[in-house]
């Protein structure tokens, strides 16, 4: 039985202090020339990743010792199909940004309850904006209450991988201005829920870690993060790897996603 909205506000806070003291952490290694290793997938981790998840594993799991798991820095212990609630965490989400020393990246923290993402948190430790979530009151950015998103006016603000932006472009005639390109995917979807994107685009091979939180926010806002079907992500399932998907303002998804589903994605 899903609980009452109310009873997230104590895991709210307890993932938002989370977040604030790895935010403290991620900082003793930026700009600092961390160490680097590439994991079998190319893709990189840092010093800082594994300090920061051990930090929240540590610190949220003695705290719900009752809550499953999941991250990216740490094999599937399989806690998350044994518990109604598991934390989903990426300890940095855009790691290559944060080795290149810009600021796009974040902490990423979702409760994910019976298969549904009903808290999310994104915590920005270089800009120190905090964009916050519960299921069914809202989405906030800092103490900034997000807007409802209605359908976008004049261009059509797309991020996401360039292959697929040239290619939707390419398929419509669509007045399309194609944002720069974020490394965060959960920075992007962010961006689409406060209004700063129309759309991003989404290629094959993200993760649980790397939306649950942002998908709370988004869906709080009037938008949708959905696959080429256009079904919502069920986080329920065994494998926590994704496909192809798109998020837009709601009234907009359906006509996006009718054209990506016709592109060449690889």
């Amino acid at each position: 039985m899903t609980n009452a909205p109310n009873s997230y506000d104590d895991d709210l806070a307890l993932i938002v202090e989370a977040a604030k003291n790895a935010a403290d952490i991620s900082m003793l290694y930026f700009q600092k020339s961390p160490d680097v290793i590439l994991k079998s997938d190319s893709s990189p981790v840092t010093a800082a990743d594994l300090a920061i998840d051990g930090y929240l594993h540590d610190t949220l799991r003695a705290a719900r010792p009752h809550y499953g798991w999941l991250s990216e820095e740490r094999d599937d212990d399989g806690s998350r199909h044994e518990h109604p609630r598991s934390f989903v965490v990426d300890p940095i989400d855009g790691t290559r940004a944060f080795i290149g020393e810009t600021n796009e990246w974040c902490i990423s923290i979702a409760l994910i309850e019976n298969g549904r993402p009903v808290i999310g948190v994104l915590y920005c430790p270089v800009t120190n904006v905090v964009y916050r979530s519960i299921v069914g009151q809202g989405a906030f950015h800092n103490d900034m209450r997000l807007p409802f998103r209605q359908t976008y006016v004049g261009n059509l603000r797309v991020a996401g991988p360039k292959p697929m932006i040239r290619a939707l472009q390419d398929k419509t005639n669509w007045p399309i201005k194609a944002m720069p390109y974020v490394p965060s995917l959960a920075l992007r979807l962010a961006m689409v829920a406060e209004g700063s994107l129309d759309a991003t685009l989404v290629k094959p091979s993200s993760a649980f870690w790397d939306i649950a939180a942002a998908n709370v926010i988004v869906n709080e806002t009037n938008c949708r993060l959905v696959d080429l079907s256009g079904n919502d992500v069920d986080y329920g399932h065994h494998s926590p790897k994704l496909g192809a998907m798109v998020s837009a303002p709601a009234p907009e998804t359906d006509t996006i996603l009718a054209v990506v589903r016709t592109l060449s994605i690889g």
